[in-house]
């Protein structure tokens, strides 16, 4: 145990349980972290605690560690390998801002970078050379992903020359690569066998890509759903939310999954073009980008601030693609070589992607890009019993 008094859900309702936590930045997002033996074995009960925790459901998640924002409102359990090809098992938790929901059914690719650095600065993966390996189990997925995490005086390195757009500064790059997660929802690449499928929604047939890659993604052209491509969140439209949507849920319908779920995620993409970025104000170009990509999720669903690094990697290896809705929209003169340039809500993401054909299948033989990750704070939270459990009145 790491300090929980989880009998204390069984105490007086005055009562507050406590939980050491350590908060961490990675890339564009921020995360609760927790050891699983802090949590509750019961699978609802956990979800309260983590509710209570968070401050949700509540729009400033004024009584809690959440963030009061989708990239800000996400959680990482830790806890000990469940397979011999992994140093640690790490379970990512979306928690709803506005309802009492924790979804499971993503991962996030900026805190995998985090998890990187969390295992070395806490001694889970013993430190080797400048830059040590760390091999994450992604449970939400059942795939193990790589992160090379750089070291400084044997620790996790904070500094360096690394500029993530959405991040003010710079850092110490961390590596991530996605190329063993092919499949992990739907045990293959392209779960319907197709480059495109022509989705049957509420606006009309849709054409689509789906890959499942990091995480289980649609990638429809910005066209197809009333968008340029280029919004940001103040132009993006309760008409153009109702669009997406019905994309995303087509796409889960095909695929035989629940429709509510966060996944598969909706991915808009578009040619290059000249767009301001929401994190700085700037000009974002046209000569610097390969595709411009928008990612809709979250619950309630809003348009994604930055783009997630899990998505970035389904991008790139899509990109790669003949015939996928992503491959049509990106710089041909960029094709060629192995790093694709993502244009996203707050600036450029490039990404490392390599494909190749066997068998008549796509292979991922690379997906990989960079982020920094950096250790906020660490403590003791203080969760309500009044919050997590019934409470009785005296009569």
């Amino acid at each position: 145990m790491h300090g929980t008094d989880l009998d204390s859900l069984n105490s007086a309702p005055d009562e507050q349980m406590t939980i050491p936590f350590v908060l961490m930045r990675g890339g564009t997002s921020k995360a609760v972290f927790l050891r699983s033996d802090t949590l509750p074995h019961d699978a609802k009960q956990r979800d309260m605690v983590i509710l209570s925790l968070f401050g949700s459901p509540d729009p400033r998640q004024v009584d809690g560690l959440g963030g009061a924002d989708l990239l800000t409102s996400k959680l990482a359990i830790i806890d000990a390998p469940s397979r011999p090809d992994a140093d640690l098992d790490y379970t990512f938790a979306q928690v709803s801002i506005t309802e009492p929901v924790v979804d499971y059914d993503i991962n996030c690719g900026n805190i995998s970078a985090a998890v990187g650095a969390y295992a070395i600065d806490e001694g889970i993966v013993p430190v080797v050379g400048p830059t040590t390996t760390v091999r994450i189990h992604n449970t939400n997925t059942g795939r193990v992903l790589l992160a090379e995490v750089p070291i400084v005086d044997g620790a996790a390195a904070v500094e360096g020359t690394y500029a993530v757009h959405g991040v003010p500064g710079t850092g110490a790059p961390i590596a991530l690569d996605f190329a063993q997660t092919a499949g992990g929802i739907t045990g293959q690449l392209l779960p319907t066998n197709n480059e495109i499928d022509v989705l049957e929604t509420a606006i009309g047939p849709i054409e689509a890509t789906i890959i499942d890659l990091a995480n289980l993604t649609v990638f429809v052209r910005a066209e197809a759903v009333g968008m340029t491509g280029t919004e940001g969140p103040a132009d993006f439209t309760e008409e153009h939310l109702g669009s997406v949507t019905a994309v995303k849920e087509a796409a889960a319908e095909l695929l035989g999954m629940p429709t509510d779920g966060l996944t598969p995620v909706p991915a808009i993409v578009s040619p290059p073009a000249s767009y301001t970025s929401y994190a700085t104000g700037h000009e974002v170009t046209s000569h610097d980008v390969d595709l411009v990509a928008r990612v809709v999720g979250g619950r309630p669903a809003v348009l994604h601030k930055a783009y997630p690094g899990t998505l970035a990697a389904c991008t790139g290896v899509a990109a790669r693609m003949d015939g996928t809705t992503v491959n049509a929209v990106t710089r041909r003169d960029r094709r060629i070589l192995d790093q694709i340039s993502i244009g996203h809500t707050s600036g450029v993401m490039p990404v490392s992607a390599r494909v190749s054909r066997a068998a008549e299948k796509w292979i991922v033989d690379e997906a990989t890009y960079h982020r920094t990750a950096r250790r906020l704070a660490e403590g003791t939270a203080y969760v309500r019993n009044s919050a997590v459990a019934p409470v009785t009145i005296q009569r």
